[in-house]
């Protein structure tokens, strides 16, 4: 059976340029990368991969937030929040914890907090004392010093 229709161009299967350009600039190349992704398959730390590529361990997180696994529910697994929130919620998980249930806690936890707090009695309002009034003047002015 011949093929109908147009067949794929040369560029297919690459990223967009659109998403490229929305991608934070990297101080590894394509190639540095690919293979910080490959150790970091190995079991190999961040700091490690710093370490042996000589640059920051920033620039090395950048390359691997973009790194695909594989993952039993995908539909749950991306957590798209800044660098310092996600080393956060990592550090928050249990064992081998999926990411929604790590969340779960999470937000159930923030939930009963504020449902303590909510359930406080509130604090009366400090009053701050009034200064002693001048005699002879307008509320609101101050008596000439001298």
């Amino acid at each position: 059976m011949a093929f109908r229709g147009r067949p794929p161009g040369s560029g297919s299967g690459e990223m967009s340029r659109r998403t490229a350009a929305l991608r934070p600039a990297i101080a590894l190349t394509p190639k540095e990368a690919a293979k910080a992704r490959a150790l970091r398959r190995k079991g190999v730390a961040a700091e490690e991969i710093a370490a042996h590529f000589a640059v920051p361990v920033e620039e090395v997180e950048k390359a691997l937030v973009q790194m695909r696994s594989r993952r039993p529910e995908s539909t749950r697994g991306t957590l798209n929040v800044t660098l310092a929130a996600h080393r956060f919620v990592m550090a928050e998980r249990r064992g081998d914890e999926p990411l929604w249930q790590t969340m779960d806690r999470l937000l159930d936890e923030l939930i009963r907090l504020r449902a303590a707090t909510a359930a406080m009695p509130p604090e009366p309002p400090r009053r701050r004392p009034r200064p002693p009034a001048a005699e002879g003047l307008l509320p609101g002015l101050l008596p000439d010093p001298g």
